[in-house]
């Protein structure tokens, strides 16, 4: 069995002889043993490999046909002992006519054969010359093999081994009809969509067929792997590029080099468990398969597939919710805009003369503070329609409290200080507490006070209050009910705490030499609630990540756990992959419990949250995205 899901694909680009069948079977049997020894439990090679895809009028040769099912029985034989799956393309006559095919190969014996659907004849040379499409093959189910006996054969074909990993196979181009074969494939059942390919490079041509496979394997919510015919075939007309790659899900995650000399082995781990859980909960998918009247598939069965993968080749990065860098700025500027926008439509909608804001100078409220500045230029209004309040307490540091000044100065908005010790105390007096006790109740009031001062000044200034909360505190319910938990927008509500830096980076990069020194003086700061007195020289005490966990586990968790509903042994495991000479499997296990053990506790807390704009694919709104019982227990979910 596969590990969690997990399975090793390798699309291969072998070196290839055109008609030199014997070279061809050697090279795909080495390919094949390289592919088993570094763990691939299916290995996909490139349409007609065993031929070579540019034969021509070659393809109508009984020699050479006769040379192809030689080759197949030779390669079986071959990789009898390894118990891995391999697609192989060859062409071959059934009837009269001839088809190009790919056939799936496992421990000797051939297990399936499925034909080309789409054959172009866009050109005088075109495929049709020589190969007829798969309809031409209604009514025939199976197809005599020399050595195989009668082997299952047609379009609708899925093959599983018994555990998570149902494959179908398409041909071509297969992958660029209006409706693809692989469609109807992942909804009978498949995970994996193979594309066994051969077709001529063209300038743009990487890119076009990247995002063929991306879109593919977004729409099926499914993996795609192709892989593509190299540099060995003819250049009488033109070149193929060995152009191999796999897709997860819209993501592509693996990816050979173009024109290489001597072919690639390009390997995957995907998770199938993850799609299988995607699936489920969009409606969409499942409503087009009941919706569709779709021709009965048949399932073929392959040996089980020995387990596990070490997971080297899994996406698997430690910060999912932070844009890749070739991504970044685009990421981030969409991302602000869609704050921003969200915000100024709640302002207008509401006619406040004020956002009001607390300013405690860590990530979150300055990340609100940026998202209520670009709300004034959207606006045309005064940056001094901004009320930011600083609200110095028993934990506040120079440090935060320098930033936060400045910050509001540089930006333009109105300043209000409030310090809120004296009130405290004297809330403190009222329930009769000592505050020599550093319980909950003296957080808390702090965080209370905090927030009906905020509240009484949106009213007072007609205006509203701009919630700082981010979407990894609301996950940990790391607020005080009714505190900080509350407000009269959610600015934040969908953005973890690890991508608050990346959004901060971005924004300092395009503003003023003071604001962004002052932005990465704030990136720079330990997260805290500053509740807390600080330590004897003035600095930090509460630190936040010392009592939860670093919130990039967390993050890492939480996107895992309400994406692809990742259970908890599963979560160690892709955290440690993840984290692998960052963080130690101690620490990973101790914030794994803490995760759960607060994510379910305190819902209670999600359950009444204020309105906030929704930015990616995670997200905690009871309202649309999260719906949970309050008093749901965690004993299903104890690591």
């Amino acid at each position: 069995m596969s590990t969690y899901g997990y399975y090793r694909l390798a699309v291969v680009t072998p070196r290839v002889r055109v008609a030199d069948v014997s070279f061809n079977v050697e090279e795909l049997v080495q390919c094949t043993k390289a592919a088993a020894k570094g763990g691939a439990h299916v290995v996909a090679c490139p349409e007609l490999c065993l031929t070579g895809a540019s034969c021509g009028d070659l393809f109508f040769q009984p020699r050479l046909q006769q040379a192809a099912l030689r080759g197949l029985t030779h390669f079986a034989a071959e990789t009898a002992r390894l118990n891995v799956v391999v697609l192989l393309g060859m062409p071959l006559v059934v009837g009269t006519a001839l088809f190009n095919v790919a056939v799936v190969v496992q421990r000797g014996r051939v297990l399936g054969v499925v034909p080309k659907s789409e054959v172009p004849c866009h050109r005088a040379a075109g495929e049709a010359r020589w190969f007829r499409p798969a309809r031409e093959l209604s009514g025939v189910s199976e197809v005599a093999l020399p050595g195989f006996g009668e082997v299952p054969l047609g379009t609708n074909l899925l093959f599983s081994d018994g555990g998570d990993l149902v494959f179908c196979v398409e041909v071509g181009d297969d992958a660029r009809s209006v409706m693809p074969p692989s469609s109807a494939g992942v909804l009978q059942g498949a995970c994996v969509v193979f594309n066994l390919s051969a077709e001529y490079e063209q300038a743009g041509g990487a890119s076009k067929r990247r995002a063929l496979v991306k879109q593919q394997s977004a729409r099926c919510m499914a993996v795609y792997a192709m892989s593509s015919a190299g540099v060995g075939e003819s250049t009488q007309d033109g070149v193929c590029s060995g152009h191999s790659l796999v897709a997860e899900n819209g993501r592509i995650v693996a990816e050979s080099a173009c024109f290489e000399q001597k072919g690639s082995l390009t390997y995957a781990d995907v998770d199938v468990q993850r799609l299988a859980y995607v699936r489920m909960g969009e409606s969409s998918f499942n409503d087009c398969r009941a919706r569709l009247a779709l021709p009965p598939y048949r399932r073929v069965v392959l040996s089980r597939l020995d387990g596990c993968c070490d997971l080297s080749y899994a996406w698997l990065p430690p910060r999912p919710f932070v844009p890749a860098e070739e991504e970044m700025e685009e990421r981030c500027e969409e991302i602000l805009s869609m704050q921003a926008a969200a915000l100024a439509r709640r302002v207008q909608h509401s006619h406040a003369r004020t956002m009001v804001i607390g300013i405690s100078g860590g990530l979150d409220s300055t990340l609100a503070l940026m998202v209520c500045a670009r709300v004034c230029k959207l606006l045309e209004i005064s940056p001094e329609s901004i009320l930011a309040v600083t609200m110095p307490g028993f934990g506040t540091t120079g440090r935060t409290y320098r930033n936060a000044v400045e910050m509001i100065r540089l930006v333009g908005a109105s300043f209000k200080e409030i310090n809120i010790k004296e009130a405290c105390l004297l809330h403190f007096r009222d329930l009769d507490f000592d505050p020599s006790l550093r319980t909950n109740t003296y957080e808390n009031v702090q965080a209370r006070e905090r927030t009906k001062i905020l509240m009484n000044l949106a009213n007072k200034t007609g205006g509203m209050v701009v919630g700082t909360g981010d979407l990894s505190e609301v996950a940990l319910g790391w607020s005080t009910y009714n505190g900080d938990h509350m407000s009269m927008y959610g600015v934040n509500c969908d953005v973890p705490k690890s991508l608050i830096r990346s959004l901060l980076a971005y924004e300092a990069a395009s503003c003023g030499k003071e604001l962004a020194a002052t932005l990465q003086d704030v990136i720079d700061t330990p997260v805290s609630p500053e509740l807390l007195p600080p330590a004897e020289d003035g600095t930090m005490d509460q630190k936040t990540e010392d009592i939860l966990g670093p919130y990039d586990i967390h993050d890492f968790l939480l996107y895992h756990f309400i994406k692809y509903g990742a259970e908890p042994t599963k979560l160690r495991v892709l955290a440690q992959t993840a984290f692998a000479g960052e963080y130690s499997e101690e620490l990973i296990g101790r914030t794994l419990e803490m995760f759960l053990r607060r994510f379910f506790t305190q819902q209670f807390k999600r359950s009444c949250v204020p309105d906030g704009p929704k930015v990616g694919s995670v997200a905690l709104s009871p309202r649309a995205d999260w719906c949970m019982p309050s008093d749901a227990c965690a004993t299903e979910w104890k690591p």
